[in-house]
């Protein structure tokens, strides 16, 4: 049964390989063939790192806060799922359905 599975995509792929594409040239405006080339900018200072943002004490502190929020949550995240009540009446199980008859 897999090599008839095999071969229905091998099918597949091979008569997708007959489909008409639409044509592209007429898909640009006339508009658009008559315009003039846009102009080139140089590109001197373009890749130049940027200023820094904020001052690195600022930068410390920003990072300093977002460590502490980050290992508040993880602390969260050990503590337990499922609360003692809950773990408690999971424990006892579920009764069994009384069979009609």
């Amino acid at each position: 049964m897999g090599h008839m599975k095999r071969m229905v995509f091998a099918l597949l792929i091979l008569v997708s390989g007959c489909a008409q594409f639409p044509e592209l040239d007429s898909a640009i405006p006339a508009e658009a063939e008559a315009a003039a080339y846009p102009d080139l900018v140089p590109l001197n200072g373009s890749f130049d790192p940027a200023a820094p943002i904020a001052a690195q004490e600022q930068t410390e502190a920003g990072l300093s806060a977002r460590l502490a929020r980050l290992q508040a949550r993880a602390a969260r995240l050990r503590g337990r799922v499922i609360d003692s009540g809950t773990r408690a009446r999971m424990a006892k199980g579920v009764a069994p359905i009384p069979e009609q008859g």
